[in-house]
């Protein structure tokens, strides 16, 4: 367990605003990654390897893209005993996002809203960023988030994803193609039928391209919103059968606010995240995994706050969980208590850690 118990902290944390707050709990950790201080936060690594997509995952716990936007402090938060980190969402150019305030803690509720929209530094300073971590060095997987820029007309979307995958390709364990985030205008209509069929065709095709230039094929995975019915997950989940997608991510955050009502800012514009978001997600997920079959990967994500709801994602039938917001209001513990919760039901079901 880390040395400095995160309940010392958070009083400080959640005393400042939100997104200030995150800011100097990024620096910090750009700061102290690499050196002895970063022995305050550390987590003892949990090893419970599943091969996916591929790949060998280390761990089933990882870091949900959105808190490390611009792969700042992969080496500082892989510490925390992730097995694989996913950073972004970047896009080809610079951002500033939407304007503040646009983050907002509902504490009551284990939750956040965030309309952020994106805000990062662009795809150039992303790659550099990347190419210093040493995370991939340690045996752990990368994932890289992509995303369209805010000015990009929907209808050219495709050209910002097939530039942002170009850019990250060859320092990526896996892909992940934001297509999701309620924040940037017009982006979930990337998940109606002839969008998302023409954005992963060309996807796959320039994937493929990348594939024999590098001399490797790096996994694809799609993120979706935990606001689609059935039918929408049957057609989504035929889409990337039919384009050799490698897994999906599910889910994002939601524009619901049926469980957060009557609650200070839960009437915010923008994604909820956090506990209110479990059920929701957990929904799609075994949706998913109906439509999809057994052996597709589904990376779990949405209101992981324990090791008892990273195990709800798997009986739902993720392979492998993340958490972003749980991180927020429990701290590098939990990290911890996942991995142990889900190597504990690896050996359960006889899958012990190989």
């Amino acid at each position: 367990m880390s040395l400095l118990p995160y309940g010392l902290a958070r009083p400080f944390l959640f005393g400042l605003d939100p997104e200030t707050a995150h800011e100097l709990t990024l620096g910090s950790l750009a700061r102290v990654q690499g050196t002895p201080l970063q022995w305050a936060y550390r987590n003892a690594f949990v090893p419970d390897p599943i091969a996916l997509a591929g790949l060998q995952f280390p761990n089933r716990v990882g870091l949900a893209a959105g808190l490390d936007k611009n792969a700042r402090c992969i080496d500082g938060l892989g510490g925390m005993g992730f097995g694989f980190v996913e950073v972004g969402t970047v896009t080809p150019k610079p951002q500033p996002g939407n304007p503040r305030p646009r983050m907002f803690r509902l504490p009551e509720a284990n939750a956040l809203i965030n309309r952020l929209g994106f805000n990062n530094d662009g795809l150039d300073a992303f790659i550099a960023n990347v190419q210093r971590s040493r995370f991939r060095r340690q045996g752990r997987l990368l994932g890289l988030n992509i995303g369209k820029n805010a000015a990009t007309p929907i209808e050219q979307a495709t050209s910002d994803y097939l530039a942002c995958l170009e850019g990250v390709y060859p320092h990526a364990d896996y892909v992940t193609v934001n297509i999701s985030s309620p924040n940037t205008k017009n982006l979930r209509e990337l998940q109606g039928d002839a969008a998302l069929d023409a954005l992963l065709s060309a996807i796959a095709a320039r994937r493929g391209e990348l594939a024999a230039r590098h001399g490797r094929r790096v996994p694809l995975f799609v993120k979706i919103a935990p606001d689609l019915d059935q039918a929408q997950v049957e057609v989504i989940a035929a889409t990337l059968r039919r384009h050799g997608m490698d897994g999906v991510v599910a889910t994002n955050t939601t524009i619901a606010r049926d469980r957060v009502k009557g609650l200070a800012h839960a009437e915010e514009v923008g994604g909820l995240s956090g506990g209110p978001l479990l059920e929701a997600s957990n929904r799609v997920i075994a949706q998913l995994r109906t439509a999809l079959g057994a052996g597709f990967p589904i990376i779990g994500v949405g209101g992981v706050m324990s090791g008892a709801d990273a195990l709800s994602k798997l009986q739902a039938g993720a392979d492998v969980v993340q958490i972003y917001t749980g991180l927020i209001y429990k701290g590098p513990g939990l990290v911890d208590e996942v991995a142990r919760a889900l190597r504990s039901e690896s050996a359960f079901r006889g899958r012990a850690p190989r």
